[in-house]
C-alpha cells in the first residue's frame, strides 16, 4: 500500500498539472470507485462539475484536491492498487480506468483514476475548519509536515504503552508511515520492532524520528518505492526507491551494517524485516526469575525446596528494558 512518499509523489504531479484546472465533465465507470461517496456517482460527478480545482494538499497517505470555490474537497485514497494519471484526451482508455475527469480548457489532458483491485476511490467531502476533508480530521500530521511538534510525539510515544512499530503505523500518532518505512527507520536506529515505547528515551526517540524523516526525503527523491507496476507517478512512472532499502524484503541477505543474514517475522498481517544482531529483541524475565510476593511460594519452588521462605514482590513476567 503506498505510504506517504508514493503519495506526496503523486500530489506533486497533481498540484503541476490539475490544479488551477476547471471540471467540465465526471464520467464514473465502476460504482466501487465511488463507494466512499454516500450519494453515488451522479451526485459525485454533479458537485465536481463547473469547480475549479485547488492546490494538491496531502496528510500522511490520504490526498485531496480541494475544490477551491467552495468549502468541500475531492479526497482520494489510492488502496492496494490506485492510480491518479494525467493523460492526453486521445490515449486509450486503461483496462482498469474506474473515473474520467475532464477538464474546461485546451491542454488536452484529463485526470484518470485507474484502480485494478478497486480498493482505493474518490469521494467529495465537505471541509473542517483547519481546511481537510472531515472525515480524516483525526488523522495525526506527518514528520514531514513542517507543524509537526516533535516533542508532542515523543510525549505520546512514552504514554502508549504498546511497542515501537505498532506506534509507528499508529496514524492517530503520526500519519504516512506504513510497514516498509517503519522497518527501514527501526533498522537504521537499531530497535527491535518489538521494543517497549515505554522504554525509549527522549534522545533515541528523537533519532528515531530523524531516521523516519531521512528514508522518507531519499525515497521521495527517487519518486518512493514500486515493486511491481501498480505503484505510479500521475505520468505513469514507476519509482526506484526498492534498490536502496536496507531491510525490507531482504530476508536471508546479509545486513548491510553487520553481515548477519536478516530475518523475517509475521507480524499484524504483515512480516517485520530486521537484524537479528544489529536489532535485539528486547529481554523477557520470565516468573522463575521474577521476586515472588509476601506468602506465595510458586509450584516449582515449592517442589524443590519445601523449606525455601519467599522475598517480598510479585510473581509475574517482568521485561527488562535493557
Amino acid at each position: 500500500m503506498p505510504e506517504l512518499p508514493e503519495v506526496e509523489v503523486v500530489r506533486r504531479g497533481l498540484e503541476r498539472w490539475v490544479s488551477g484546472r476547471t471540471v467540465a465533465e465526471t464520467e464514473v465507470l465502476h460504482p466501487r470507485a465511488v463507494r466512499r461517496h454516500p450519494a453515488g456517482g451522479v451526485d459525485f460527478a454533479a458537485r465536481l462539475q463547473g469547480h475549479t480545482i485547488g492546490t494538491a494538499r496531502r496528510r500522511g497517505k490520504y490526498l485531496w484536491l480541494p475544490l477551491a470555490d467552495t468549502d468541500a474537497s475531492i479526497l482520494g485514497h489510492l488502496g492496494m492498487s490506485g492510480q491518479l494519471l494525467v493523460q492526453p484526451e486521445t490515449a486509450p482508455d486503461e483496462k482498469h480506468l474506474r473515473i474520467r475527469i475532464r477538464f474546461a480548457d485546451d491542454l488536452g489532458t484529463e485526470l484518470r483514476f485507474v484502480d485494478q483491485r478497486t480498493f482505493g476511490g474518490l469521494s467529495v467531502h465537505d471541509n473542517s475548519p483547519d481546511g481537510l476533508p472531515d472525515v480524516i480530521a483525526h488523522i495525526a500530521r506527518d514528520p514531514l509536515d513542517p507543524d509537526f511538534d516533535d516533542d508532542a510525539f515523543h510525549t505520546a510515544l512514552r504514554l502508549r504503552r504498546t511497542t515501537v512499530k505498532r506506534a509507528l503505523l499508529d496514524q492517530s500518532l503520526i500519519s504516512g508511515v506504513g510497514n516498509i518505512y517503519a522497518d527501514e527507520a527501526l533498522w537504521r536506529s537499531k530497535l527491535h520492532y518489538e521494543r517497549p515505547t515505554a522504554a525509549l528515551t527522549r534522545p533515541r526517540s528523537v533519532e528515531l524520528l530523524g531516521h523516519v524523516r531521512d528514508v522518507m526525503n531519499e525515497a521521495l527523491a527517487v519518486g518512493g518505492t514500486s515493486f511491481d507496476s501498480l505503484y505510479v507517478n500521475v505520468n505513469g512512472e514507476s519509482g526506484y526507491f526498492d534498490r536502496s532499502l536496507d531491510a525490507y524484503g531482504r530476508e536471508d541477505e546479509p545486513c548491510r551494517r553487520c553481515g548477519t543474514p536478516m530475518r523475517r517475522r509475521p507480524w499484524m498481517n504483515r512480516s517485520s524485516y530486521f537484524c537479528p544482531r544489529c536489532q535485539r529483541p528486547p529481554r523477557v524475565v520470565t516468573a522463575s526469575r521474577a521476586v515472588s510476593s509476601p506468602g506465595a511460594v510458586s509450584s516449582t519452588r515449592a517442589a524443590s525446596s519445601p523449606r525455601a521462605v519467599p522475598s517480598p514482590g510479585a510473581v509475574s513476567p517482568v521485561r527488562d528494558e535493557s
